[in-house]
């Protein structure tokens, strides 16, 4: 079987071992990893978090073999992995429990893998697959639990621990907080016109819009209905105003449904933390600026006077 490669052909690694490729492998060496697999195993327990857990594995595997890199990736939760020098020879191991698929492991090295070497590693790794298959279950639990089921945004539950949490980080490290609060203009009367399967889209595709239009540190809640806030940890008000800006053009250019009449476009009011204010005190803020900014005739962007 051929195991180095650029990613052309894939080894799997099952929970039942003899379903495993056929290599022969040196079986002394497969004999004396079945305890340390357990205890890999058992090691592995300790975290719940993707990285912590792909680090720890790669820590014990480079006890048995030597390596450059290490990358994993598993498209569902956007987790992608990767530690180390990634070299162009490698070889990849697709990760599955009964046919559940658990991500895709990469080894890397400058020099060929010996066939001694990918014994080791497919053994180990074999020790990595329900440690591994507990931290995601657990990682798609806490996503759907703070996850809006229609735009795909992170949903009010997990907007109220992040506010929380960023202005006691920015307090307590002075650093800038900056929030933009916005919602979609005259959004009931596409609803009215046009009905709600039209209206979920729109909400949609302004929801991807903002995703896409803001940075990774950055995070897109859905607060309710048409009403989004974005989250800007070590952003001052300039920054923050400018990215609203972005987002309010992008949405204003979005045209979904190229054979309906339908503009769409969003009022935004852009606030940033002063002194030691509350949750309820900037979002306040947020949603006065957002108010002025319907008021004045909609489609445009208000910073709040406070700043």
């Amino acid at each position: 079987m051929e195991s180095q490669t650029q990613y052309d052909s894939v080894n799997r690694i099952k929970d039942i071992m003899p379903h495993m490729p056929k290599i022969e492998h040196d079986i002394g060496v497969i004999d004396e990893l079945e305890p340390k697999r357990l205890e890999l195993a058992s090691i592995l327990q300790k975290t719940l978090e993707p990285k912590e857990l792909i680090t720890l594995f790669a820590q014990e595997l480079g006890k048995y073999m030597p390596f450059d890199g290490m990358s994993y990736v598993f498209p569902p939760l956007n987790v992608s992995i990767e530690l180390g020098q990634l070299s162009h020879n490698s070889c990849s191991y697709e990760l599955l429990i009964t046919d559940e698929k658990l991500g895709m492991v990469h080894l890397h090295r400058k020099i060929q893998f010996q066939e001694r070497e990918l014994g080791i590693a497919e053994n180990m790794l074999a020790g990595l697959l329900y440690p591994l298959r507990n931290t995601l279950l657990y990682q798609l639990a806490l996503q759907s639990a703070t996850t809006d089921p229609l735009t795909g945004a992170k949903n009010r539950t997990a907007m109220d621990a992040s506010i929380k949490r960023e202005i006691g980080l920015a307090n307590r490290h002075n650093t800038p907080l900056s929030f933009i609060l916005f919602d979609l203009d005259h959004f009931k009367s596409i609803n009215d016109q046009f009905g709600h399967l039209i209206g979920d889209q729109v909400l949609r595709e302004v929801a991807k819009v903002g995703e896409d239009t803001i940075r990774d540190s950055d995070i897109l809640f859905r607060y309710g209905g048409e009403e989004f806030l974005v989250l800007l940890s070590g952003t001052r008000i300039s920054g923050a105003t400018l990215l609203a800006e972005r987002i309010r053009s992008n949405i204003e250019r979005l045209h979904p449904f190229p054979d309906l009449d339908l503009r769409i476009t969003a009022s935004m009011g852009v606030v940033s933390l002063t002194g030691d204010e509350t949750a309820d005190s900037i979002f306040k803020r947020a949603d006065n600026a957002l108010y002025r900014a319907k008021h004045n005739g909609r489609n445009q962007v208000v910073i709040d006077d406070a700043e």
